[in-house]
């Protein structure tokens, strides 16, 4: 299989330290500090978008050693067991998150979020602007999601 790097291109920093922790997610401010490399006006014309698509690294979880066997989301008995892909968790191959976030403000190479799913210190491999044409219409789930994601983001 083909393999390869990705460096970070940033840096998580906000008062959310427990991996643990995994619900209200809604109102945590999060500063995104882009690396250096990319200059000053890295972000620069973010400020005109709403939302912004952050794509991260649970650094801070092992993957799996097996992912052929479905699992309940979170460890919960009370959710149907899925397979790897049609949940969100951070024990995935290749640990790689994204969650839409809210855009606070664009300052030089700061970009500060809300909403963002990731602890201080985790590693952000991209960004990419929310598009109004990239959003699905539609959109359809199982209904013990709604009872699984009742209190992720909430304040």
């Amino acid at each position: 299989m083909l393999s390869f790097e990705i460096n970070p291109i940033g840096t998580v920093r906000n008062d959310r330290t427990d991996v643990q922790h995994t619900d209200n997610w809604g109102a945590v401010r999060s500063t995104i500090t882009i690396d250096e490399r990319f200059g000053e006006a890295c972000l620069q014309g973010l400020e005109g978008f709403s939302h912004v698509d952050v794509l991260f690294i649970f650094d801070q979880f092992p993957e799996h050693d097996d992912y052929r066997e479905p699992r309940p989301n979170r460890g919960r008995a009370d959710l149907p067991p899925v397979g790897i892909f049609a949940g969100r968790g951070p024990r995935r191959p290749n640990r790689i998150g994204v969650t839409c976030c809210a855009i606070e403000s664009v300052r030089g190479r700061e970009l500060t979020v809300v909403g963002l799913d990731a602890v201080s210190g985790t590693p952000v491999i991209d960004l990419k602007p929310t598009m109004t044409e990239f959003l699905p219409v539609n959109v359809q789930q199982p209904e013990w999601v709604s009872h699984l994601m009742s209190e992720y983001f909430q304040p």
